[in-house]
């Protein structure tokens, strides 16, 4: 069984998870530490519960999301794994960085690709990569049917959508991705975004002003 921690790193605010098991393997996703303390209190949680880090999942590349790639990278010998419409993305990240006067080390390396529909297993518990895109070109979220959550990205908040005012946003294909993808999974649901607090599909279908 899967269960989840969050961290919520850096001035922008985005939340970092560890999904992890009864075996202690791990996977870290989004890891948005930026300051040294942020680092860390993400390092400390892992060896303190003796976790063995598996798999580095970034569900889009803006550059809150991969502040704490190279970090983790160096500290659990993992590379990201993203879809590759990402690629770009990632490799402007640290420009984004200088623009918003945040430079952070910038991981260059080798990368790992996801596919919509791949299945990433952590012990007898997976994973289901969905294609959302439309915050981000190449934007995924990732489902647990069996545990009824999605890790959704900045794709849909509580009461609120991803912005789509950035390079290789599109909002009617943002609108098109929650439709088609999230809110066609069971209401209850949990969705679990990058920025602020969980909700549920049932919720966002119902309250969401940018859904009804």
């Amino acid at each position: 069984m899967i269960q989840i921690k969050s961290f919520t790193f850096s001035p922008i605010q985005e939340n970092t998870y560890i999904l992890y098991n009864e075996h202690k393997e791990c996977i870290i996703i989004d890891p948005g530490c930026y300051f040294e303390e942020e680092k860390i209190a993400l390092k400390t949680f892992i060896d303190d519960n003796k976790l063995i880090p598996v798999m580095l999942l970034n569900t889009h590349c803006h550059l809150d999301h991969v502040f704490g790639n190279k970090f983790i990278s160096g500290a659990f010998e993992l590379m990201p794994t993203i879809h590759p419409l990402e690629k770009e993305v990632l490799a402007y990240a640290p420009i984004s960085g200088l623009m918003y006067e945040m430079p952070f080390d910038h991981y260059e390396g080798d990368i790992a690709y996801l596919e919509p529909g791949q299945i990433i297993r952590l012990g007898s518990d997976h994973l289901t990569v969905l294609f959302t895109p439309g915050h981000s070109p190449g934007s995924v979220s990732f489902y647990c049917k069996q545990q009824s959550f999605v890790i959704s990205g900045d794709v849909l908040f509580k009461n609120s959508i991803g912005r789509t005012d950035l390079p290789g946003g599109n909002h009617e294909i943002l609108i098109k991705s929650i439709k088609e993808e999230l809110l066609i999974l069971p209401d209850e649901t949990i969705i679990y975004s990058g920025h602020g607090s969980p909700t549920n599909i049932g919720n966002e279908k119902k309250s969401n002003p940018f859904l009804v």
